[in-house]
C-alpha cells in the first residue's frame, strides 16, 4: 500500500486554499516528497507530517513552482540538524537549477550542514526497496528533462491462512519462511511447501504520478492498470488550444488517459483558479467517472484492491 498526501495542488501560482505543487508518498518506513513548491515546509507542518524521514525528494521538472520550496526546507533542516542527508532526484536541467539554489543562495559561501546528494535520473528504475521500486519516465512539458514517476510494489503470492490452519502451520517464523518461498518441517515431520499455502501471483499496487505534461501521447502504456493515476488538470477542454500552447493538458485529456490505461482511479491536481472545481470534475467524470480532484492535505491510501482508493476522512 502507498499513502499519498497532497501538500500543494495549485497550478503555477498559489491560491487562497491551494499551495504550490508537492506531495508525500509513504510506503512502510520510506517517505518520498514529489516536487517542492514555494511554501512546502509550512504545508508539511500544517499537515502534521513534519520533517521526519524526509531523505528523498523527487523533482519532476525545473520550473520554480516545483522547486523553490527546497530553499526553505534545507535552511530549516540545516538549523535543526534533524537529518544527516537528503537525496534529490531529478533531470539534469532541474539539478542545475537546484544546485544554484543550494550553493549560491541558501548556503552561499558556507558548507551545507547536511549532506545533499544530487542524483541525476534517466528513464528506468531510480530507487529499489525491499518490496517496491520507483521508476522514472520521460514526459513532454516545457523544456528538457521532465519526468513522471511510477511507484510499483513487487508482485506477490498471498498467504492462504485457512490452508495454513488446515495443515497445522503455527503462527510465527514458520509462516514467514513459507512466504519467502522456502519449505518448513513441522514438529510431526511433515514437510510443508510454499505452494501448499500460497495463492496465485498477484501484481502489487501501482501508483503513477505524471507531473506537468503537455500531451498524453505515449503515457497509456506507462499508466496501464494503475491503481491510481495522478496527473494535472490545468485547463478545461474549451481552452485546449491554450493548454497546448502552454504545455499543459485539460481535465478531459486526463480522463481519456485514465480510460485508455484502464486505471482504477484518476486523481487530478495542478488546479487553476480560472475554473470552478466542480466544472473540472464534471468534465473529467463525463469520460472517467471515478475521478477525484485533490485538495491540499487530502490523503489517499492506494491499495491493490478491486475497489478504488478514496480520500481518508
Amino acid at each position: 500500500m502507498f499513502e499519498l498526501t497532497f501538500l500543494g495542488t495549485a497550478a503555477s501560482a498559489p491560491l487562497p486554499k491551494r499551495g504550490l505543487s508537492s506531495a508525500i508518498v509513504a510506503h512502510d518506513e520510506h517517505r518520498f516528497m514529489v516536487d517542492c513548491g514555494e511554501g512546502t515546509q509550512r504545508q508539511l507542518l500544517s499537515s502534521g507530517l513534519g520533517f521526519r524521514r524526509l531523505e528523498h525528494v523527487l523533482i519532476t521538472h525545473p520550473h520554480l513552482d516545483h522547486i523553490l520550496g527546497l530553499a526553505g526546507i534545507l535552511s530549516t533542516l540545516g538549523q535543526w540538524e534533524t537529518l544527516d542527508q537528503m537525496n534529490i532526484y531529478g533531470g539534469e536541467s532541474a539539478l542545475d537549477r537546484i544546485e544554484d539554489l543550494i550553493h549560491r543562495i541558501v548556503f552561499r559561501g558556507a558548507r551545507p550542514p547536511i549532506q545533499i546528494n544530487l542524483i541525476r535520473i534517466q528513464p528506468g528504475i531510480i530507487f529499489q526497496g525491499d518490496d517496491f521500486d520507483i521508476l522514472a519516465f520521460p514526459v513532454r512539458h516545457r523544456g528538457p528533462d521532465c519526468f513522471g514517476f511510477v511507484f510499483q510494489e513487487h508482485s506477490r503470492r498471498p498467504f492462504l491462512n485457512e490452508k495454513a490452519i488446515a495443515l497445522g502451520v503455527p503462527q510465527g517464523p514458520e509462516r514467514r519462511t513459507l512466504v519467502k518461498g522456502l519449505p518448513i518441517t513441522l514438529a510431526d515431520g511433515r514437510v510443508i511447501y510454499p505452494d501448499d499455502v500460497l495463492g496465485d501471483l498477484q501484481p502489487g499496487t501501482k501508483l503513477v504520478l505524471t507531473g506537468d505534461i503537455g500531451d498524453i501521447d505515449g503515457l497509456e502504456r506507462i499508466a496501464r492498470n494503475a491503481h491510481a493515476l495522478v496527473t494535472e488538470a490545468t485547463y478545461m477542454e474549451a481552452d485546449a488550444e491554450i493548454a497546448r500552447q502552454n504545455g499543459h493538458i485539460t481535465a478531459a485529456q486526463a480522463a481519456r488517459l485514465a480510460q485508455r490505461a484502464n486505471a482504477q482511479q484518476l486523481i487530478l491536481t495542478h488546479i487553476s483558479g480560472r475554473y470552478r472545481e466542480r466544472d473540472l470534475e464534471a468534465e473529467a467524470r463525463a469520460i472517467f467517472p471515478n475521478t477525484a480532484i485533490a485538495r491540499d492535505f487530502d490523503t489517499f491510501r492506494i491499495k491493490a484492491l478491486h475497489e478504488a482508493p478514496r480520500p481518508v476522512e
